[in-house]
């Protein structure tokens, strides 16, 4: 497998087309494509990987290897799980809301549940929530301890379990004042956002913002269209995955999507194509609080890194067998998206590294781990 430093120095990856499939020479994407061979390597006939480049002359793709499915093409329709990435969709509907005056960000989360919540020095607030700062746990604490290793961990979690988990939970944190990762936090601000919206929270999702952007394959419920693109997912071991549904909190990290819908939404957030939503987008990197990792902060969703001289702003996911990135750079005006059907050393962290080097091919080196749970 390709070491750190490689995959730095190639950043990304199988013939280069654009996505409205003109062929543009581009000579920066023939170190990708080395470096997306070595990264599959032998897994090419049973997985793959697809790197989309986004900037302002262009967005070009390059694919290797296999969606896994026999007769599947592996490319801008083919459907992932992209998992945590749903939480920037999530904090989108948030910023959204406030910019029409439903809710505001300083609101009681409470305020929109059915459920009592214990405080810490105050209320949660919506805002807490979006920018991991709750001072709630990662997940539940009323899941299995290895809930991780299910076939579908939150499959049979209700919300019913989860109201129970919270009107017994202490926080240990003040809010707004501890970083901690939060599947249970943008779990809670989806269910919140649907609760003041009279609607489920993928009806809102489509509404407000897979409509507005043309997102026709971003989906919680697999369309049957969407079924038949469904790539197979793959774990470190290579044997095959379930994708994971999460009733309780589809806010947190259970959406579906192809890499033509990411690619539009990631040019939306970097003013490269109309957009509906540009103030809301513009609302989630103005308000920043401090990550446990230095030079990362945490927008609405989104982190934003900083190496001084110029501004990451991405987010990642990472379920049992999908591996996914969105990312852009304000300044530097390039953006990727990054999908692959199986995991691969180092594990999510090291996918960060390398897309964002793909943005910034000088960005120095960055111990993501520091931001995510250690189980």
């Amino acid at each position: 497998m390709l070491n750190r430093r490689e995959l730095v120095k190639g950043a990304i990856a199988g013939g280069i087309v654009s996505l409205g499939h003109t062929c543009i020479a581009a000579p920066e994407m023939e170190p990708i494509r080395i470096a997306l061979r070595q990264t599959v390597g032998t897994r090419e006939k049973v997985a793959g990987m697809i790197a989309v480049i986004i900037d302002q002359e262009g967005t070009w793709i390059e694919t290797y290897g296999s969606s896994g499915v026999p007769g599947l093409p592996l490319n801008v329709d083919a459907v992932f799980e992209i998992v945590s990435n749903t939480k920037v969709f999530t904090a989108l509907l948030l910023a959204d809301m406030v910019h029409r005056g439903e809710v505001a960000f300083r609101d009681p989360v409470a305020k929109y549940l059915p459920v009592t919540l214990h405080e810490h020095a105050g209320p949660i607030t919506l805002l807490d929530l979006a920018t991991y700062t709750s001072g709630l746990p990662n997940m539940p604490g009323n899941l299995p301890a290895d809930w991780w290793a299910a076939p579908d961990p939150m499959g049979d979690y209700t919300e019913a379990k989860l109201y129970e988990f919270l009107s017994s939970y202490v926080p240990k944190y003040e809010p707004g004042k501890h970083y901690e990762y939060a599947n249970l936090g943008f779990g809670l601000l989806g269910i919140a956002l649907a609760r003041r919206a009279g609607k489920s929270y993928e009806e809102l999702l489509i509404e407000r913002v897979c409509n507005p952007l043309g997102l026709a394959h971003t989906r919680i419920t697999l369309t049957p269209e969407m079924r038949g693109l469904l790539v197979q997912g793959h774990d470190v071991a290579m044997k095959q995955t379930n994708f994971w549904n999460g009733p309780a909190m589809p806010g947190a990290g259970f959406a579906r999507s192809t890499a033509r819908d990411l690619t539009a939404f990631v040019k939306a957030n970097m003013g490269l194509a109309a957009s509906p939503l540009r103030e809301p987008m513009k609302r989630m990197l103005e308000v920043r609080r401090p990550t446990s990792l230095a030079g990362t902060a945490a927008g609405l969703g989104w982190f934003i890194t900083s190496d001084g001289s110029e501004e990451i702003v991405w987010k990642s996911g990472l379920s049992a067998g999908c591996n996914t990135f969105i990312g852009f750079s304000p300044q530097g005006r390039r953006g990727v998206v990054l999908l692959s059907n199986f995991l691969w050393q180092p594990i999510d962290a090291g996918t960060i590294g390398v897309a964002i080097r793909m943005i910034k091919p000088d960005f120095h080196s960055v111990d993501f781990n520091e931001l995510y749970p250690h189980s």
